[in-house]
């Protein structure tokens, strides 16, 4: 295992006795996620983004105070909807939260993944950001478009035609500013399945990949999701580009250790993939990986997406409270740390 870090979707509720009762609090507390993922040696701090409901929406705010609060640790997405997003703003804002990062010295520590976005309760949430699909296309192919314009924007090429009264007579093409160096080969691709894999691959991005493939022809999730990070290095060494080569995982883990983990999480044993349907098309997700640590690293240890990941990332059940994620995340280091892992548990 190489290199590990959360995944917060940032869920609150306003339940009697909510651990997370409303949404400013759960801001505060995935910023004290992130200081506390630091402390137990973790490589990343990300967050997932949604939008109209009880989870993490704007990212960048978040992220920049994550980097503000932490040193050393990545900060990143899995992934920004670009459905949502104007490219052009997104890489000044983007620009703005790497340098952040950077503090006096070194490279940025953002981690920025994109990508279409999942199913999501709004019908219309993109219609009330101000965004039409025109005749004939998908939102696929918007989220792909808008993807190219806000790399060729980070990576400082001009995307604006300058006013020859105020660049004293000489054509130019003006680039976003500020812009970060190296920001371009911290893209990651939001891939649900083989296809968006070869498509991450190709146009030179890093890939991220979750619980849930949006695909199916049988065979365990974790087999076929090692298919796609196959798929998407040979991709990736066909593009001739530099600016990618790595891909992340999502796995859901409790390592029971105790009778309040038990009492918490035991009921959510699970040891078979979920089949369904989803997008019109046939969708499987693998299951949450529970049981006493040793356990947890054995399944760990046979699955092979999470032996060809360079990054796997720990789904953290952030609605139950800092308290408790901190103390899950200690656990998880150990359990990494046994399977390979060169961080500080």
């Amino acid at each position: 295992m190489k290199k590990i870090g959360f995944l917060s979707f940032g869920h609150w509720s306003d339940a009697p006795r909510a651990r997370v009762p409303d949404g400013g609090e759960s801001v505060r507390q995935t910023v004290a996620l992130a200081v506390a993922a630091e402390r137990h040696g973790f490589d990343g701090a990300w967050v997932r983004v949604h939008h109209f409901s009880h989870s993490l929406s704007a990212p960048f705010p978040l992220l920049a105070a994550m980097a503000a609060r932490t040193t050393r640790i990545d900060v990143g997405t899995a992934v920004v909807d670009l459905r949502y997003e104007n490219p052009l703003y997104m890489a000044e804002e983007a620009g703005i939260v790497d340098q952040l990062s950077r503090g006096s010295s070194g490279p940025g520590r953002l981690q920025l993944g994109i990508g279409r976005g999942s199913p999501e309760e709004a019908a219309d949430g993109q219609e009330r950001f101000g965004y039409f699909l025109e005749e004939g296309q998908t939102w696929s192919e918007v989220a792909r478009e808008r993807a190219a314009l806000f790399r060729k924007a980070i990576s400082g090429a001009g995307v604006a035609v300058s006013n020859p009264l105020m660049t004293h007579g000489t054509p130019a093409r003006l680039p976003v500013a500020p812009l970060s160096p190296g920001l371009e080969h911290r893209i990651w691709w939001g891939a649900g399945s083989r296809a968006g894999g070869v498509f991450a691959g190709t146009e030179g991005m890093n890939m991220v990949s979750s619980t849930l493939m949006l695909q199916d022809d049988g065979r365990p999730f974790h087999i076929q999701q090692a298919d796609q990070i196959t798929a998407y290095r040979e991709a990736y060494a066909a593009s001739g580009l530099d600016t990618g080569g790595q891909a992340a995982v999502v796995r859901t883990v409790f390592p029971l250790v105790n009778g309040d983990d038990n009492r918490v999480i035991g009921q959510l044993r699970e040891t078979e993939d979920t089949v369904g349907r989803l997008d019109g098309g046939p969708a499987r997700s693998g299951p949450a990986i529970t049981g006493p640590p040793a356990e947890v690293a054995d399944r760990l240890a046979e699955d092979d997406a999470v032996g060809a990941a360079d990054y796997v990332l720990f789904a953290l059940p952030s609605q139950f409270g800092i308290d408790y994620c901190s103390d899950l995340m200690a656990k998880l280091a150990r359990v990494a740390h046994d399977l390979g892992w060169k961080g500080q548990p």
